[in-house]
């Protein structure tokens, strides 16, 4: 029976059928109350030794998919009776709670009724950077810890109207918690409590009152409906004993199996389907929800955004479907609620949308029209819990004849768990023929201590407007200066930076035409080392995921880091299904790295998971200058956690602990200028065009799209992954056992050379294959030092020479395959007859 019939099917069986029957019957368990009470909630059993039945809602978007039009009205609607409740006045002031996981949506919801009101929720992830405003215990749950964490203490402050908001109300030992601990801290005058249904029993139904009279506050409640849930003695050891009797075998196709006893993992799903993503373009200054406050402002920002992101999702939808459900993720309720919404209005009355969320919460399914959680699949945590990891669930997903699922997360969410063979995604694609994932970036607090800034930078440039590079591929982190006319012939360029007169990143030089020769050599150059750079890349990103990050942003230096980081996160989409940010951001020698695209990637993802990338290391410099602005910008903005530690492809110059090899080889991204880094400029900082606010600049060549080979150079390299993975495999094993310290000794090298040869200045001296490649393209060289018996690593660089009549002198004991050397006649000294610096 296919997913589509099963789920006619089961539409016919339960046609009449109320959702909780099964349990009333087998447990005599049975709910009282209001008419609407079992259109609300139906039935199900836990797998949980404190508490045997669950109340199953069915407007909340949790374990039963529903339209999100009334998974969002039901909140609004109860938002909008407490602000008639409170007055417009109090309204104004009040600030609106609401409990992990399973009523942050519902919360937020409220709070949107409510009109003006801040929103925060409580969490179970504790964030490193964000101090505890509070806490407090859920006894009945599985996961009892909640966490307080408001970017701004105020938000609980002040003394306006603290509005609670959960899915239900039973015994009303979490509210009484909660309000007992902020109370203390923070006491006002007025508490509301809102849920969809209020199911205390006679015995706590006086407790609320008699608690608003013990602090001296008021407390109303707000609900949908309320009833009593009548439980049979002995119910919680009947239920365990029901449950352990219906615990579905492995072997029955509407669920999933739970953890193998033999490999502690759950049993790989064998997909059906492809997983695709979808690009949301999250606005950049709204949260992913109410972690750490959300508010007015975040929300109307939000509500402008939101139609352009379900049109992108209804794009990406496959042809003819019919019915779709948009899948949050635990906490994660709200921003997938809102894209549903948005969804659902996008595509109008053709495609049936639905909503719900997985959840950390085990729950017994059984396929039967009485029963309210039919299905389950069962996949490992993929958020790196702080409770260490375990099984998470998606309830009546299978089996319920949807054509596509757009499974949202959170950035911090995005891990390689989540695409392992048992993760979510496969363990979708199992039963849906289509699934989309959509990535919300989380939402990282500012420091306190920064200083004012503008509160919104550009979000990235990119491809196609800017850079041939696709858009997904990198954001450039960059101001666009196409139409500045900014290069110099190559020798005034050179006597200005020289003189002092001018800084390098000032002007640019006039970009380089290969000949048909050159082309050749680069080409055939490409051919010989793209499998040589698939090792080195997959070598290199296999330790960025083993002691960086898990879910690690590539900052690419631009412009020779950018291919790097491209390929970068290609491998890790090839090898391990990872979809891994990517920018490129400007650093400048003696000036440091762009301050304000730090603040960007600050205020978008965890500064401790970036990772800065470039192609290769020469003498250290840009290592050095990395590390020594990553301290001042601490200093300057209070914002902790880049890491200096530079990633390369290859570190010649044992400059770093982060390579994919050490040996100096040609990587041919150094052949060219912009026509193999996606026709960008190497970097521009000059005063009158980059003001105190703006992003470094560059240019984008769009003229030479014809001679563009960035494409070419990428697809080369990436077509060799399925070739070296079990090289790269070995390679990285011994990588990450083996001592990887800095030696500098590619610095001390330099050092000996300058010396040497009368040049005494050590930014004189451009050590490796790619820096000698880039004197010869750039600067004015003087000659090229090449290691004796130096193979077809420098065909190029020979040619170079040949064409600008560079003299090639072979050095026995060179540690680089080459040392590229920058005529000194510019600098502020004479020049000798030898042609060696003279001092005045």
């Amino acid at each position: 029976m296919t997913e589509r019939a099963h789920a006619e099917g089961h539409a016919d069986e339960g046609a009449g059928t109320w959702s909780g029957s099964w349990v009333a019957e087998r447990l005599g368990v049975g709910l009282t109350g209001d008419e609407a009470l079992t259109g609300l909630l139906g039935l199900a059993l836990r797998r949980n030794p404190k508490r045997a039945h669950l109340l199953v809602s069915n407007v909340l978007g949790k374990h039963v998919p529903q339209s999100p039009s009334v998974v969002h009205g039901h909140g609004v609607a109860l938002g909008r009776r407490v602000r008639d409740l409170l007055g417009a006045e109090a309204a104004e002031r009040a600030v609106v709670l609401g409990y992990a996981e399973t009523a942050t949506g519902l919360g937020h919801s409220v709070a949107d009724g409510l009109g003006s009101a801040p929103y925060l929720h409580s969490t179970r992830r504790p964030v490193a950077t964000v101090a505890r405003a509070g806490g407090f215990e859920e006894s009945h749950s599985h996961a009892t810890s909640h966490l307080l964490l408001p970017e701004d203490p105020a938000l609980l402050a002040g003394d306006g109207p603290l509005v609670l908001v959960d899915d239900e109300f039973s015994t009303g030992n979490t509210v009484l918690n909660t309000v007992r601990a902020l109370h203390e801290r923070y006491p006002r005058k007025r508490y509301v409590v809102v849920a969809l249904v209020d199911m205390r029993s006679p015995a706590d139904a006086g407790r609320l009152d008699d608690f608003a009279r013990e602090i001296g506050a008021r407390v109303d409640l707000v609900t949908t409906a309320s009833g009593t849930v009548q439980l049979p003695p002995g119910v919680l050891e009947k239920g365990q004993e029901l449950v352990a009797r219906h615990e579905t075998p492995a072997t029955d196709p509407t669920t999933e199996p739970t953890t193998d006893p033999t490999t502690g993992r759950v049993p790989a799903a064998a997909p059906s389907a492809t997983v695709r993503r979808v690009e949301l373009r999250w606005p950049h200054d709204v949260p992913d929800g109410g972690r750490h406050g959300f508010t007015p402002a975040h929300r109307a920002r939000l509500e402008a955004a939101l139609p352009a992101m379900a049109a992108r999702i209804a794009e990406a939808l496959p042809t003819g479907a019919r019915r779709v459900l948009v899948l949050g993720f635990e906490e994660l309720m709200y921003a997938p609620l809102r894209l549903a919404h948005a969804l659902e209005q996008t595509v109008g009355g053709d495609v049936a949308v639905r909503y719900s969320t997985t959840t950390r919460s085990p729950v017994l399914a059984v396929d039967d029209p009485g029963y309210a959680i039919r299905t389950r699949l069962v996949f490992p945590a993929h958020d790196d819990p702080a409770d260490g990891p375990g099984e998470r669930y998606a309830y009546n997903v299978a089996g319920a004849g949807f054509d596509a699922v757009v499974a949202v997360v959170d950035s911090v969410a995005d891990t390689p768990a989540l695409h392992a063979p048992d993760g979510l995604p496969a363990r979708l694609a199992a039963h849906v023929p289509h699934v989309l994932l959509a990535v919300v970036p989380s939402y990282v607090p500012g420091s306190p201590h920064a200083p004012e800034r503008p509160s919104m930078l550009p979000e990235p440039l990119r491809g196609p407007d800017f850079s041939s590079y696709a858009p997904d591929e990198v954001g450039w982190l960059l101001q666009d200066l196409s139409d500045v006319t900014l290069e110099a012939p190559t020798e005034e360029r050179e006597e200005a930076i020289q003189s002092g007169g001018a800084h390098y990143a000032e002007s640019l030089p006039v970009e380089y035409q290969p000949s048909e020769q050159y082309q050749r050599l680069f080409h055939a150059a490409l051919e010989t080392s793209a499998a040589r750079l698939a090792r080195a890349v997959g070598a290199v990103t296999e330790i960025v995921l083993a002691e960086r990050s898990p879910r690690p942003v590539l900052v690419s230096l631009a412009r020779a880091g950018t291919p790097v980081g491209v390929l970068m996160r290609r491998w890790a989409r090839f090898r391990h299904g990872l979809d891994l940010p990517h920018y490129a951001v400007s650093i400048v020698r003696g000036r440091g790295i762009d301050a304000n695209a730090l603040r960007w990637l600050a205020d978008h993802h965890d500064p401790a998971d970036v990772v800065f990338v470039d192609g290769w290391t020469g003498k250290g410099a840009i290592t050095r200058e990395l590390a020594a602005a990553l301290r001042a910008f601490e200093d300057s903005d209070g914002i902790t956690g880049f890491d200096p530690e530079i990633a390369v492809l290859a570190d010649p110059g044992s400059c770093v602990r982060t390579y994919g090899t050490r040996d100096d080889f040609l990587i041919p991204s150094a052949c060219l200028n912009s026509t193999v880094s996606g026709l960008i400029s190497r970097t521009v900082l000059r005063a009158d065009l980059v003001g105190p606010h703006d992003f470094h600049g560059a240019k984008f060549y769009r003229e030479l799209a014809g001679a563009d080979l960035s494409p070419a150079f990428l697809d080369a390299v990436s077509a060799r992954f399925p070739e070296v993975t079990e090289a790269v495999d070995a390679q990285a094993k011994d990588l990450l056992s083996a001592d990887r310290a800095p030696t500098w000794e590619g610095w001390a090298a330099v050092e000996r050379i300058s010396e040497e040869y009368g040049i005494q200045d050590v930014n004189l001296v451009k050590p490796g294959v790619g820096e000698t490649t880039r004197v010869m393209l750039r600067r004015v060289p003087w000659k090229v030092l090449a290691r004796a018996g130096a193979g077809a690593d420098l065909d190029h660089v020979r040619l170079l020479a040949e064409q600008r009549g560079v003299p090639v002198e072979e050095v026995a004991d060179l540690p680089y395959t080459c040392v590229g050397l920058i005529h000194p006649q510019y600098t502020r000294g004479a020049t000798g007859a030898d042609g060696k610096a003279v001092t005045l």
